[in-house]
């Protein structure tokens, strides 16, 4: 197998036209070299890997499961923990959650309400100390907002990142020393200030005694999620642990929106009837318009002109305007509020926004996970989360990886 790709191969490969990769050439988005004689842009084949994930691979493996049982017992903390997309996807995975930080106050109480047993911590990270979890807890997972930092040397370091976020993640993870650290963000982090600020977060977490994983995007639809969702994974592992961790293997089955809302393989009946945004009567009447898996260029042009605005004469699809999700594809991704303009995921057949429970089901949470708060609270926080199985499949692999340094860690201590 060659070990680059011309930019013609890259291209295709990504999905992308060439100009678009050679802007982010310039962008250092996705680096390329040049060839010394034609100073042609080629890539090495394992930074476009890296870049796009397990989806690069020729071929799926076949995975029928990444189901691993748990050797020990093993427990996370988690910050920034939201609604519990991830803790519930950690748990089904067999994973132990001992405290969930999260500041809103809604979705503390949606995580008290559903797991009375689960010790949530509410209010600013910053007001907590974590020291006491010091070699009790083997994850800390967080998916800290992507902020900029403030550059103060070469290398940046952990004093540079105060007054963020990922500091505090940072900090937690340096009181609290798991044997491995998850963090998981938007894909945009991997360009957001020219990727300098993903470099600075792997620059801290080398600094406080933590090796990073290359970083992975995940693409939801890839594990079993009816949704084209993608997650930045960022994986530390402390330093003295000389074990390779895996991400976990994509599946060849891609569910869609059936899948979803009716019964079928991922839920044993139909979606439950809830409560649900509407959409005002003039956008109502636009949206009846659309057919499934149309958006707006399906419109008549007049009214395409008056829907869009200043924005018919801008570049781009705006693919998510106006636009009608189908039954037979995965939702895109959801928001954080159904009915704005430019992010419509209309129903297929009624012309709606998806209800709470389509919302929960579309993100795979369990239909008996009750959500706190009025219906743009409950939106917020499904729309916020990390996908249910998404979650499941990312614990298989932190289990795995788990094992295998129990196992390690215990011939070490059987040989003194």
């Amino acid at each position: 197998m060659k070990e680059y790709l011309s930019l013609a191969e890259t291209a295709e490969l990504v999905g992308k036209c060439k100009e678009t990769l050679r802007r982010w050439d310039n962008e250092g988005i996705l680096n390329a070299l040049r060839e010394p004689v034609s100073d042609y842009r080629i890539y090495r084949k394992k930074d476009v890997q890296a870049f796009l994930g397990s989806l690069f691979d020729d071929k799926f493996e076949e995975t029928i499961s990444n189901y691993v049982e748990p050797t020990h017992e093993y427990s996370v903390l988690e910050l920034f923990a939201g609604a519990g997309g991830l803790a519930v996807g950690l748990e089904k995975s067999g994973l132990k959650c001992v405290a969930l930080n999260e500041i809103d106050k809604w979705a503390c109480n949606t995580l008290r309400k559903n797991r009375p047993s689960w010790n949530v911590l509410e209010g600013d990270v910053r007001d907590f100390n974590f020291s006491k979890y010091n070699n009790k807890v083997d994850v800390v997972t967080g998916g800290f907002p992507c902020q900029a930092f403030s550059y103060a040397g070469k290398k940046l370091g952990l004093k540079d990142a105060r007054g963020t976020l990922f500091y505090e993640f940072a900090r937690v993870v340096q009181e609290v020393s798991p044997a491995i650290c998850i963090g998981e963000n938007v894909r945009g982090l991997l360009s957001h200030e020219k990727g300098k600020t993903l470099e600075g977060m792997i620059s801290i977490l080398d600094e406080i005694g933590y090796n990073v994983v290359p970083v992975q995007i995940l693409k939801a639809i890839n594990y079993k999620v009816p949704q084209k969702r993608e997650r930045l994974i960022l994986v530390g592992i402390r330093k003295d642990i000389n074990i390779n961790y895996q991400y976990p293997k994509p599946y060849k089955r891609v569910f869609n929106l059936s899948d979803a809302l009716k019964k079928g393989e991922l839920f044993d009946k139909n979606v439950p009837k809830s409560d649900g945004a509407k959409y005002p009567k003039s956008k109502k009447e636009v949206l009846d318009l659309i057919p499934p898996k149309g958006y707006w260029r399906d419109l008549p042009l007049e009214i395409q002109k008056k829907y869009m605005g200043g924005s018919f004469y801008l570049g781009g699809g705006k693919t998510g305007m106006a636009r009608r999700i189908g039954w037979d594809e995965p939702s895109l991704t959801l928001t954080c509020s159904p009915a704005q303009k430019q992010t419509e995921r209309c129903h297929p057949e009624e012309t709606r926004p998806f209800t709470v429970r389509e919302y929960a089901r579309i993100q795979t949470f369990p239909d008996e996970w009750d959500f706190d708060g009025s219906i743009a609270q409950q939106y917020k926080q499904i729309g916020n989360a990390v996908p249910v199985n998404l979650g499941r499949e990312l614990g298989y692999s932190i289990v795995k990886f788990l094992n295998e340094y129990y196992k390690t860690k215990s011939k070490k201590e059987g040989s003194f």
